[in-house]
């Protein structure tokens, strides 16, 4: 693609000199009625962009960047990993029945798999690439491809490392309306009040009519 785009653009600036090849170049790229040239060079530029080709390489386009190497890497030994494990089972395997597969494979697919997630994090802020939106069609592909294998055709599924979390936050949310009307009942209860008669002398009157009772 670099190749073309070079030669393209050496046609390109010939028509736009006065040189010899002026009238060469211009006849190649508006000689012919359908300008195949001119067409080509379009439609493969919309394929790669399309494509997101860009996304894939390095900033200076050289070669693949280090993380989708990283990925193509993991992809194929996954790729692999289901092949030698589903090699020597019998013919007539149920589709259900790939335990093997499930069982051998999980660290390979689950490395893959938060790659891919790890790679579309970081193309959305920007990567090594420098360009946005989506990962190139090859990595979106490969791990299209490796998903439908994990769990359409040997109906694997990733244990989920948050299950413990999850009931923890769970329980303790459920347990937050007892705690709250436990601690508002505690709150709000009054102790009872015990009154306590003080003890009064006797008025002088009082005592004045016991002494008369007695007299």
């Amino acid at each position: 693609y670099r190749r073309l785009l070079a030669q393209y653009g050496s046609i390109a600036r010939a028509v736009g000199n006065s040189s010899e090849s002026h009238n060469c170049a211009k006849s190649i790229l508006t000689s012919d009625r359908l300008q195949i040239v001119v067409t080509l060079s379009e439609f493969f530029n919309e394929t790669w962009e399309a494509a997101n080709c860009a996304n894939c390489l390095k900033n200076n386009s050289e070669g693949l960047s280090n993380s989708t190497e990283e990925f193509l890497d993991l992809f194929n030994k996954s790729l692999t990993c289901f092949e030698n494990n589903l090699q020597g089972q019998a013919i007539d395997l149920s589709p259900n029945n790939y335990t093997e597969v499930c069982k051998n494979c999980n660290a390979t697919y689950t490395k893959l798999n938060d790659l891919y997630n790890h790679l579309q994090k970081m193309n959305r802020q920007g990567g090594e690439s420098t360009h946005s939106a989506h990962l190139c069609i090859d990595v979106e592909d490969a791990m299209n491809i490796t998903r439908k294998l994990w769990s359409r055709t040997f109906n694997c599924s990733l244990s989920c490392s948050d299950t413990v979390p999850v009931i923890a936050v769970s329980s303790f949310i459920l347990f937050l309306p007892i705690v709250f009307y436990l601690s508002s009942f505690l709150h709000s209860k009054q102790k009872k009040r015990i009154l306590i008669l003080p003890k009064r002398i006797q008025s002088n009157a009082s005592l004045v009519n016991i002494q008369e009772k007695y007299s």
